[in-house]
């Protein structure tokens, strides 16, 4: 049976079973899907009904078309973005509401200490210096990984001087860094040159033609998001709600895919490109550990960790599987 992927897109069973139908038989009529989708039949036009709203089925009732699936995607994806940022809006300025209550009566109770970690899934920080005490703090915290979305087209000197060595600090640790950015990027010589450094380090970098979210996640646990969309030098949020952190990655994810790596760009061989220190444990480990439980657990790391390493250590060695990327490895001697 094939497992459902589109509940993350906001469409429940009902839904999907017919979207995949009308998917699945283009042009046939409305009434179709009734007996089609094993629900009941209001259900069924009601998923009918949404998916029109959705602008994921056209046609009328004697012959319904779905929406390509690549379109459906990106639609539904944006929407729930869109209501990401709708609901860290929504719940930013939650300090009237918590004084209010509090007003209301004694907190903590007598002989009570708050909940640990109460009020802290979202703070609101107001002033770029602030912004940047946070992005200090959570860079030399951070163990497995760093997302950044920056869509910018030129790093100003002090930008750079201040993210360079935050960057080369945690890729000598073995934090996996990957960073999109605009392809104009490309075109400014200073910051051109501060993507190479990051790089040679070993960081990931790729372009996106168009790119216009700012986003910095770390851990997959805690994000840096603008207040205003439309300029980030009002401040950001400090997000750590396990649920939007979760979306901002999958939207992430969705962007690095269509994105291009940077030296394809400049018109650079693969070649160029150097294993990090973790990436060559993970290789050493790779190449003579059986199992990758036993593997991550030598290494020190995650077991997602453990294996995305692996992942980018195929992609860098142009290698389709782990026997391949094992002898492509010898034959360079990093191993």
């Amino acid at each position: 049976m094939e497992t459902r992927t589109m509940s993350v897109l906001g469409l429940n069973g009902v839904e999907e079973d017919v979207y995949r139908h009308f998917l699945r038989n283009p042009g046939s009529p409305e009434a179709t899907a009734r007996p089609a989708v094993p629900r009941g039949g209001a259900e069924v036009d009601a998923a009918v009904a949404r998916l029109r709203g959705l602008g994921l089925l056209h046609g009328d009732g004697d012959g319904v078309w779905a929406a390509d699936p690549a379109a459906a995607v990106a639609r539904l994806s944006e929407d729930r973005l869109e209501r990401v940022h709708s609901t860290i809006r929504e719940i930013a300025d939650i300090g009237p509401i918590m004084r209010s209550l509090q007003q209301d009566g004694p907190y903590p109770p007598r002989g009570r200490a708050p909940a640990a970690g109460a009020g802290g899934a979202l703070v609101r920080l107001e002033t770029l210096p602030l912004v940047r005490t946070h992005i200090d703090q959570l860079a030399f915290t951070a163990r497995t990984e760093i997302l950044a979305s920056e869509p910018y087209d030129v790093l100003s000197p002090e930008n750079i001087r201040h993210a360079r060595p935050l960057d080369l600090r945690c890729l000598r640790r073995g934090v996996v860094l990957r960073n999109l950015v605009r392809a104009d990027a490309a075109g400014d010589a200073a910051t051109l040159e501060h993507l190479r450094v990051l790089r040679a380090a070993g960081a990931q970098v790729r372009v996106a033609d168009r790119l216009s979210d700012l986003m910095l996640v770390y851990d997959r646990r805690t994000a840096l998001v603008p207040l205003d969309p439309r300029d980030s030098g009002r401040g950001a949020f400090r997000v750590e709600e396990a649920s939007l952190v979760e979306s901002l990655v999958r939207y992430f994810d969705r962007l690095w895919d269509d994105a291009r790596d940077l030296g394809e760009l400049l018109g650079e061989g693969s070649e160029t490109a150097a294993p990090t220190e973790a990436q060559l444990r993970v290789l050493e480990l790779m190449c003579t550990v059986s199992k990758d439980e036993t593997g991550a657990r030598r290494a020190g790391m995650s077991l997602r960790t453990y294996r995305r390493h692996i992942s980018d250590l195929l992609t860098l060695l142009q290698a389709n599987n782990r026997a391949r990327a094992a002898l492509e490895a010898r034959e360079r001697g990093w191993v």
